[in-house]
C-alpha cells in the first residue's frame, strides 16, 4: 500500500500541471496524512508537502477536508505556515514551509532542557491563542502534531479535528474517534462520556490534557497510556507543579494553557530563561529604548551555547546584523553574531556574515575589534585565503600599534588563526615588521606572547631568514627582565629545535642559553638545564657524524712538504707538547748545542748556521728636526733571546714578569694586522731623513742553525711599523710595501744625510702612525 501511494504521488508529481516537485518522503507515525519533502518549480525553494489518498482512506476524508479547511483560515505565528493547498478526485496536497516532526527528535532524545522549554513555550502560547482568542479546540495535542521549522521553531500542526466550539456541528463531536491511535491520548472524561463531554467541562480541559502528554513525552520519550501523566520523570522540578496540574483527572481542577504560560513566566519561574525572553524582544529590537535594548544585549550574554542553532540563523542573525551594523549593537550583539557563525553553511557564510566582518574591522571602535579578534579562532577557517589576505589583515595591522594595550595584545593573539591563509611575502614583510615591534613593547606581557606567537609560526617564515629572525628574538627574550618572557624564549627555543642548523645551535644558541643556567629565578634555571640539554644532545649527535681531522694524511700526495712536526712526546694529556713551529724535520737539528749567550763576549764572532741569516745591522738615528721628540719604542713581546734577562733570576723577580707578558699580549695584539691585508696596506710613507746611526749590539744567541724566531719576529715587526710622525727617518732605511704586493723589499742602508728635508709632508699620508703607542 505504501508503495502505491508513493507510486501515485511520484506520477501527480511529475505532470505539467503540478507546480511542486516530490521528494523524499518523511515517516509520519500516527497520523493520516504522508509527508514529503519538496520544491517550487518555479523558484526551487524548499517546502513540505502533506499527503492524504482519497481512495485508501475514505473514512477519514471529513478529517482530510477539516484540516484543510482550518490550515487555510488560522493564522498564527506557532501554527504551521500552509502555502498552498491542492483538491484533486484522488488526493488532498496541503503545501506548507519545510518542517520535520517533532518526533524524530523525542524518539531519539536529542533535546536538552533549554530547547525543550522553549519549544513547550511557544506551544502553550499557540494554545492559548487558539482555546482563547479562536474560541476552538485542538482535540489531538501530542508529539505527532508538532513539527519543527527551518527556523527550529516549534509549529503546531494536525488540524485534522480541530473545531470552534460556536459551531454545533463540530467536526470533533463526530469524527474525534477517527483520530489515529486516539485510545492512548483521550481524556478521561472522553473516555466515559465521549466527545460531546466538551460541552459540559471548560473549553480549555482537552487541550490541557494533551499539553501535559506532549511535557511527558519531551522529557522522556515515549508515552504509552494514561497511567504515565502526572509522572515527574525527568521533568524539570520549577515544572512539577503545574505539569501535575495540567493533567488532573478532573477536568475542571486542570490548569488552562494560558494559565500555564502564565505561571512559567512569572519572576524565577520555568519559562524565565535567556532564550525565551530572547524570543518575545527580538521581532521588537529596532523599537526598544536604549533602556530595553541595554536589557536585551545582557540577555545575550546568558545564553548558553546549546542554543537552537536554526532559530539563531533564520530568525536571530539578521536582526543582530542589522543591530550591530546599524543600530549600536555593539561588541555584545557581535559576540552573539560570531556564536551562531561557525553553524552557518558556508555558503550562507559567505554571503550574510563575511561582509560583515570586513566592514567591522574597518570600525574605529576599540570593543568591536577586540570582539572580532577575539573570535578570529572560531570564524577563521571559514574566511577565505583572499578575503584574509588583501582585506582584513591590512584593517589588523593598526592594532599592532595601537595606543591600548589590550588591543596589540590581542592583534598578536589574532595571528595564530589568519598566519595560513597570508602570502609569504606578507608574513616575511609586513608581520615581521610589526612583531618586531612588539617584541620591544613596553607592556611585558605583549613581549612575552610575541616570542610565543614567533615560536608557533616558525614553520610559516621563509627559510632564507627562519633561523636569523628567530635567533635574534629568542635570545632578546632570554635577556627580558620579566621572567615570563625569559621562560617564554626557552620554551621556544625548545619547540623550534629542528627549525636552527647545528652551527647555529653550536655558535649562537648555546651561548645564549647559559647565562640563563644561573638565573635568579628558579624557574628559569630549571627550563635552562632542559633546553641546554635538548641543544646539547642535537650538537654532540652532529659532532659524533663529523670526521676526525679535516686536515690531509701523511700519506697524502697532496699533503704540504712543509708541514709542521708534530711533538715527539708520548703524552696525550693537556700538558702535553702539541706541536713544534721552528722545525720540520728531525734531520734539521744538526750541529752542536751551543754556549749560553752569557759566556760570550760580545766582541767574540760565532759562527752561525748557514741556514740562518744574519741578523740586519741596524742604522744610526737621523738627527731630529726641530721641535720633535723621539717616542720611546715598546718592548716588543718577541723580542730575541739574546735580549731576555739571564736564568739566574730568583722566582720572586719573574712572577710579575708573568702577568705582564699576558697584559703586553691583551694589549698589543688584536688579532688582526692592518698592514698584512693585501686590501688595506697604505703607501709608504716618504722619509727624507738621514738613517739614524748604527748602534753597537750585543752577538745574538747563536743556537747553531735553530732560527733566530723571536728576534726574526721583532726585526719584521720593527720594520713594517714606521716612525712616529715627526721623525725624519731615510727613505730606503725602512721596509716598503707596495700597495699590490705582500712582499717585502729588503732595507738598504744609505749614508747619513747631510741636510734635513723641508719639503713639506705630502697630505696623503694619514695622521697618527704612532697614537697606538699612546
Amino acid at each position: 500500500m505504501d508503495f502505491l501511494k508513493s507510486a501515485v504521488a511520484s506520477a501527480i508529481a511529475k505532470g505539467s500541471s503540478f507546480p511542486y516537485s516530490l521528494g523524499d518522503r518523511v515517516d509520519l507515525s500516527d497520523s493520516i496524512w504522508t509527508l514529503h519533502n519538496a520544491t517550487k518549480r518555479e523558484d526551487g525553494s524548499a517546502c513540505s508537502i502533506f499527503t492524504f489518498e482519497i481512495a485508501s482512506n475514505k473514512s477519514r476524508l471529513p478529517l482530510a477536508k477539516n484540516a484543510v479547511r482550518k490550515s487555510r483560515t488560522l493564522r498564527h505565528p506557532g501554527v504551521i505556515k500552509v502555502l498552498d493547498t491542492i483538491e484533486t478526485e484522488t488526493s488532498i496536497y496541503i503545501v506548507t514551509e519545510r518542517v520535520v516532526p517533532l518526533s524524530w527528535h523525542v524518539r531519539r532524545r536529542s533535546l536538552n532542557e533549554e530547547t525543550s522549554k522553549w519549544g513547550l513555550y511557544m506551544v502553550a502560547s499557540t494554545l492559548k491563542f487558539i482555546n482563547g482568542d479562536a474560541s476552538s479546540v485542538h482535540g489531538a495535542v501530542r508529539a505527532s502534531s508538532v513539527y519543527t521549522s527551518e527556523s527550529g521553531e516549534w509549529k503546531l500542526g494536525g488540524f485534522d479535528v480541530l473545531s470552534s466550539m460556536n459551531d454545533d456541528q463540530a467536526v470533533i463531536y463526530t469524527y474525534g474517534s477517527l483520530v489515529s491511535d486516539a485510545a492512548r491520548y483521550t481524556p478521561p472524561e472522553i473516555v466515559k462520556g465521549g466527545w460531546d463531554a466538551i460541552k459540559r467541562h471548560p473549553l480549555t480541559a482537552v487541550d490541557s490534557y494533551g499539553l501535559a502528554i506532549l511535557v511527558y513525552e519531551v522529557f522522556n520519550g515515549n508515552f504509552t497510556g494514561g497511567d504515565q501523566v502526572g509522572r515527574t520523570t525527568n521533568i524539570p522540578p520549577s515544572m512539577h507543579q503545574s505539569y501535575k496540574r495540567l493533567g488532573t483527572a478532573n477536568p475542571k481542577l486542570r490548569l488552562s494553557a494560558a494559565h500555564f504560560v502564565e505561571q512559567g513566566k512569572k519572576s524565577g519561574g520555568f519559562f524565565e530563561t535567556p532564550l525565551i525572553r530572547l524570543t518575545d524582544d527580538i521581532d521588537s529590537l529596532g523599537l526598544k529604548s536604549d533602556a530595553e535594548k541595554e536589557q536585551f544585549l545582557n540577555e545575550l550574554d546568558g545564553l548558553s551555547d546549546d542554543f537552537p542553532e536554526d532559530f539563531f540563523r533564520m530568525k536571530v542573525l539578521p536582526e543582530l546584523l542589522k543591530s550591530v551594523e546599524f543600530g549600536g549593537g555593539g561588541p555584545k550583539v557581535l559576540s552573539a553574531i560570531l556564536k551562531i557563525a561557525p553553524k552557518l553553511p558556508q555558503e550562507e557564510f559567505n554571503l550574510k556574515l563575511t561582509p560583515v566582518v570586513v566592514r567591522l574591522f574597518g570600525n574605529p571602535d576599540r570593543a568591536i575589534r577586540v570582539c572580532l579578534l577575539d573570535h578570529l579562532p572560531v570564524i577563521g577557517d571559514r574566511l577565505s585565503q583572499k578575503i584574509v589576505n588583501d582585506k582584513i589583515f591590512p584593517q589588523m595591522t593598526s592594532g599592532f600599534t595601537d595606543a591600548a594595550p589590550v588591543v596589540r595584545e590581542q592583534t598578536v593573539k589574532a595571528v595564530l588563526p589568519v598566519v595560513n591563509k597570508l602570502s609569504d611575502r606578507t608574513i616575511n614583510g609586513e608581520l615581521l615588521k610589526f612583531l618586531a615591534r612588539t617584541a620591544n613593547d613596553e607592556q611585558p606581557g605583549i613581549r612575552t606572547n610575541t616570542t610565543i606567537c614567533l615560536g608557533k609560526i616558525a614553520k610559516n617564515l621563509g627559510q632564507g631568514s627562519r633561523s636569523k629572525v628567530l635567533v635574534a628574538a629568542f635570545t632578546r627574550a632570554l635577556r627580558d627582565p620579566f621572567v615570563h618572557a625569559r621562560n617564554a624564549g626557552l620554551l621556544a627555543l625548545s619547540a623550534t629545535l629542528d627549525v636552527f642548523s647545528e652551527e647555529d645551535c653550536a655558535t649562537k644558541v648555546l651561548p645564549a642559553i647559559c647565562p640563563a643556567l644561573l638565573d635568579r629565578e628558579k624557574l628559569i634555571r630549571d627550563q635552562a638545564n632542559k633546553t641546554l640539554d635538548m641543544f646539547l644532545q642535537r650538537v654532540r649527535k652532529f659532532g659524533n657524524t663529523m670526521a676526525d681531522t679535516a686536515l690531509p694524511s701523511a700519506t697524502s700526495p697532496d699533503a704540504p712538504k712543509d708541514a709542521a712536526r708534530i711533538g715527539t712526546s708520548n703524552d696525550k694529556s693537556w700538558a702535553g707538547w702539541a706541536i713544534s713551529s721552528f722545525t720540520n724535520k728531525i734531520a734539521a737539528a744538526d750541529g752542536d748545542i751551543q754556549p749560553t749567550a752569557s759566556s760570550i763576549k760580545p766582541s767574540e764572532e760565532v759562527a752561525r748556521s748557514a741556514s740562518v741569516p744574519h741578523p740586519a745591522k741596524s742604522s744610526s738615528p737621523a738627527p731630529l728636526s726641530q721641535g720633535s721628540t723621539l717616542r720611546p719604542t715598546a718592548q716588543h713581546l718577541g723580542r730575541s733571546l739574546s735580549e731576555q734577562p739571564t736564568p739566574a733570576l730568583k722566582a720572586e723577580e719573574t712572577s710579575d714578569d708573568v702577568y705582564d707578558a699576558w697584559g703586553a699580549m691583551d694589549d698589543d695584539d688584536d688579532g688582526w694586522d692592518k698592514d698584512e691585508d693585501p686590501f688595506n696596506a697604505p703607501p709608504a710613507p716618504a722619509i727624507s731623513a738621514a738613517p739614524p746611526k748604527p748602534k753597537a749590539s750585543p752577538v745574538p744567541y747563536d743556537d747553531g742553525g735553530e732560527p733566530d724566531f723571536a728576534g726574526w719576529l721583532a726585526a719584521q715587526s720593527k720594520a713594517k711599523k714606521p716612525l712616529p710622525k715627526g721623525l725624519n727617518t731615510s727613505r730606503s732605511a725602512s721596509a716598503t710595501r707596495t700597495p699590490t704586493s705582500n712582499t717585502m723589499t729588503k732595507p738598504k742602508v744609505v749614508a747619513p744625510a747631510t741636510k734635513t728635508n723641508t719639503k713639506p709632508k705630502d697630505e696623503d699620508v694619514e695622521d697618527g702612525w704612532g697614537d697606538a703607542w699612546d
